[in-house]
């Protein structure tokens, strides 16, 4: 397969910095970066978005991620290997992920049990994530991006 065109964040004027620069900003508020990994990768299965599976599996594989749990993000709810904090993080991935699925999107439980884990800020800094993972899926998805077969 090869893409239709060059990413489109490499075509935009300036859009490869300001997307790396919001990327920055969220980092900065201090999740941890296992955490938004694997928020990352699950978003990245739920959209079909190759390019991303293949990146945040890398960055994982990278880390002390151990390769069970890797190769469980996509059945989280029924694996023991994640704890409760990862299963509010990867649940409320799910639902801003799955927008349409359903009448309410985002539940109220969700966002409750995600709060229970995250501060006000530590949330905010987690739904930008999510928005923009769906964004680079979306971007790389419509314009057929293959994974870098260099890395990982």
């Amino acid at each position: 397969m090869s893409p239709r065109m060059p990413s489109p964040v490499m075509v935009v004027p300036d859009a490869w910095s300001a997307l790396l620069h919001l990327s920055n900003v969220i980092k900065e508020v201090g999740l941890p970066q296992q955490t938004l990994d694997l928020v990352h990768l699950r978003t990245s299965q739920i959209n079909g978005c190759a390019g991303c599976i293949h990146l945040h599996a890398g960055d994982l594989g990278k880390s002390e991620e151990t390769d069970r749990r890797l190769l469980m993000v996509a059945a989280w709810r029924e694996a023991p290997y994640f704890n409760d904090a990862e299963r509010a993080a990867l649940a409320l991935a799910e639902a801003v992920t799955r927008l349409s699925d359903r009448a309410d999107p985002v539940p109220d439980e969700v966002w409750a049990e995600a709060a229970r884990h995250y501060s006000e800020q530590e949330l905010g800094a987690m739904v930008m994530s999510i928005g923009l993972i769906n964004l680079w899926n979306r971007v790389n998805v419509s314009t057929k991006q293959v994974p870098d077969a260099g890395r990982g």
